[in-house]
């Protein structure tokens, strides 16, 4: 790849800031990241493209796990099992990720947001207070198979992951959304540790832009986690919708041609 301009940089780096506040809220910040890296290094092979995005998606969610772990404190038998096979899930992805062309998962990505966002929609009371749907051994075993399949996405491809976790941990597992993001964020931090340690190794980091992406992605993770924390789980539930509408509207237009 030939050096990458200033004015591409900024504008990844504005890209990679609301990326940050985003995924730090609700999830999904790959979905803005991760096109803007395709548009600003059209030259870059595809597993360039996931393997810098990593990186600075867990700059920022280095940032965002700490505060909400700060704040939250999510309970360690949920998370610990999630965490671990979201890291096995997304390494296991990872390893596959160049062989998976991206045109495969769009469709699937808009069906699985278009069910998520209209449950929600149409389940106001949803994740407005924890009511777990398991408990002992079937609520660890629920946490381990959601970090497992969505982690093995994550590593594989990514964007959308920390929706996807968000609205499983509530609508599967019964949490309410500020504690589903807390653990979100969690797993999320463990599903970019793995792919970054499996893309590492084939030189795939892209590492000007990520330091730059990096950098930015933690001011946005450290502002929307703390916007999260400090107005509640209204405010989340909210944005999530709004988030979610918002990806279903440009991936429905990647999908059906129409930005072309």
């Amino acid at each position: 790849m030939n050096d990458v301009s200033a004015t591409v940089l900024v504008l990844l780096g504005l890209a990679a800031l609301a990326a940050g506040f985003v995924d730090a809220v609700v999830g999904g910040g790959g979905l803005i990241q991760l096109p803007a890296l395709l548009l600003g290094l059209p030259n870059a092979a595809t597993v360039q493209i996931l393997a810098t995005n990593k990186v600075a998606a867990f700059s920022g969610t280095t940032v965002s796990a700490a505060t909400y772990y700060r704040r939250i404190r999510p309970d360690p038998k949920t998370s610990l099992p999630l965490m671990l096979f979201a890291f096995a899930g997304s390494a296991a992805g990872a390893l596959v990720a160049s062989q998976i062309p991206r045109d495969a998962f769009e469709p699937i990505v808009l069906v699985a947001l278009i069910v998520v966002g209209g449950y929600v929609l149409f389940k106001p009371q949803l994740g407005e207070a924890t009511a777990l749907r398991f408990s002992g051994h079937r609520h660890t075993v629920a946490a381990m198979g959601t970090g497992l399949a969505i982690g093995f996405y994550d590593g594989a491809l990514g964007p959308g992951t920390g929706s996807f976790f968000v609205i499983t941990l509530v609508g599967l597992l019964g949490y309410s959304f500020l504690e589903a993001s807390a653990k979100a964020k969690l797993a999320n931090w463990a599903t970019n540790l793995a792919a970054i340690l499996v893309f590492a190794p084939q030189g795939a980091i892209l590492w000007e832009v990520a330091v730059v992406m990096g950098l930015c992605n933690v001011v946005g993770g450290y502002v929307g986690a703390r916007t999260a924390v400090s107005r509640g789980t209204r405010f989340v539930r909210i944005f999530f919708i709004v988030v979610v509408s918002a990806f279903i509207v440009r991936i429905g237009g990647d999908v059906f041609g129409l930005w072309t």
